[in-house]
Formats: structure tokens, sequence, C-alpha cells
């Protein structure tokens, strides 16, 4: 979209973007089209687009696949849309904030197999990723745009691991695509932002080792500097936990931010 029409429209709907609800709206047609060609839509592929504005990549995914569900939380925006697109038989609008969305709601709209393709509200990234990470029916892949610094703390290996990394990786398999300037939104932000691809992958712990995996993360890394073995005994069996890093090899005196995620889910497996 020209940023002539994006004014003349935000005009018309009397709509003031704010910083609240992320709404940085692309105008960069090149990148529509690099976000498309990246996300492999085929004509056979279900969609839940988040946060589609005023249609932009809304109307290329239309253009390229059976079914989008577009979850839109403006109202006037989402009127907007309705107007707009009132005769695409292949897009259903959803007016509710994704995050409160539930997954029977998706399945009924898109059935058990989907990609997501999101221009997501910096604000609300690490939740939703957190929520289709942790579906029950979740998508095959992502492609997501979200803030630089936070796609690249997901793909973080040790000795700078973090709790997002690991969540991430635990799911998926990360991969950042390419970078977008600030000025290819309007309003600019002030960060520079990545379209992110999340493979989705089939976890190997139960859901019962799942909980304890993020038990134990959020626990060693509850004090970043000190040693991961006095971060885990604060909740943790202290004698177990120094049998368990010798039989894996650890050092004593290793950091959480030290330990890959397969050194976590085999702690997981020693606990289970």
């Amino acid at each position: 979209m020209k940023i002539s029409v994006l004014m003349e429209n935000l005009e018309k709907l009397g709509i003031h973007p704010t910083k609240l609800r992320g709404q940085n709206f692309l105008i960069d047609d090149n990148i529509l089209n690099k976000i498309v060609r990246e996300s492999n839509i085929k004509k056979t592929d279900r969609v839940l687009e988040v946060g589609p504005g005023f249609g932009s990549l809304t109307a290329k995914l239309i253009d390229k696949s059976k079914k989008v569900l577009a979850v839109e939380f403006d109202r006037k925006l989402h009127q907007f849309l309705e107007d707009e697109y009132s005769e695409s038989s292949n897009l259903k609008l959803l007016h509710k904030d994704v995050l409160k969305v539930e997954e029977k709601e998706i399945t009924k709209n898109l059935g058990k197999n989907y990609k997501i393709v999101a221009n997501l509200p910096y604000s609300i990234t690490s939740n939703f990723i957190r929520k289709f990470l942790e579906a029950k029916n979740k998508p095959s892949e992502m492609v997501l745009m979200i803030q630089k610094e936070v796609g690249e703390r997901m793909l973080a290996k040790s000795p700078d691991m973090n709790i997002l990394a690991l969540s991430v990786q635990l799911f998926s398999k990360p991969k950042i695509l390419f970078t977008v300037s600030e000025s290819c939104f309007f309003p600019a932000p002030k960060v520079k932002s990545v379209v992110i691809r999340l493979e989705l992958l089939k976890s190997d712990l139960s859901r019962k080792e799942q909980d304890l995996f993020f038990k134990l993360i959020k626990t060693g890394f509850s004090s970043k500097r000190k040693k991961l073995i006095g971060n885990l005994g604060k909740s943790f069996d202290k004698k177990l936990l120094h049998s368990f890093f010798e039989e894996l090899g650890l050092d004593e005196n290793v950091r959480a931010q030290e330990l890959e995620l397969d050194d976590w889910k085999k702690l997981v497996k020693l606990f289970g």
C-alpha cells in the first residue's frame, strides 16, 4: 500500500497509530512479496494471519492459499477489511485479541493443518509464540515479523543461551530469513525488524517432562551470574543435582547460559 493511500485511509477512519497496539503498517511492497515468497504458500495451504491492518499482506495470502483466517483486534480496521474483502470467498475475518482466540476456533476455520504468517505487534511476541508452540494443534510453521533483537535471542547458543531461545528451540527450528529496515513501516518503529521462520518440531519430551523442563530453566536462570547448581538447589535436591551433574559430565561451576538445549533435556530425563 502506497503511503499516500495509507494516510488517506488512516484519516478517513480516524485512526491514530498507537505504540500500545503496535500499529506500524508495512508499506514496502517488495518486503510484502518477500514474506509471501519465503512462506512457501501453496494453493492447498490454510493460513492464520495476525494483525492484517489494511490488508496489504492479506490480499497476497488470499491469492496464494486455499483459505486465510485473519485476526484483527482494532474494530475500525476490522470493519475496513470486512468492506474491502466482502467478496473474497476464501477469507474469514475475526475481530478478536489473538491471544484470546481458542484453538477450537482456529481448527473450526482452518482444520488441523495450517501455517501462521504475521506482522506481530512487538509487545505480544513472547506470549504469542508461547501460545502456539505449546498448542495442542500446532501450526506446521510460523513466518513472523518481529523485533530484530528478539529474533537474535531466539537463535542463541551456548554460552549465550536464554529462556526464550530454549523455549523456542524445544519446539521448533528457528531461522532468520531477512532484516527489515525501519523505513519500510509507517510510522517507523525505533528498532530494526526481522522476518523469522519457525519450523515446528515434535518435542521428544512428554507433557509432564515439558512442565519440568520449564520449571528447571526458570529456576536455573533465576540468578544469571550465579552457578547453575546453586540456583537449582533452591528448588531441587542438592545431592541429586551433584549426582546428575557428575553423570552428565557437567562442571559444577557452569552457569545456566552455558548449557545447550540437549543438556537441559538430559537433566529432565534424569529427574523423570
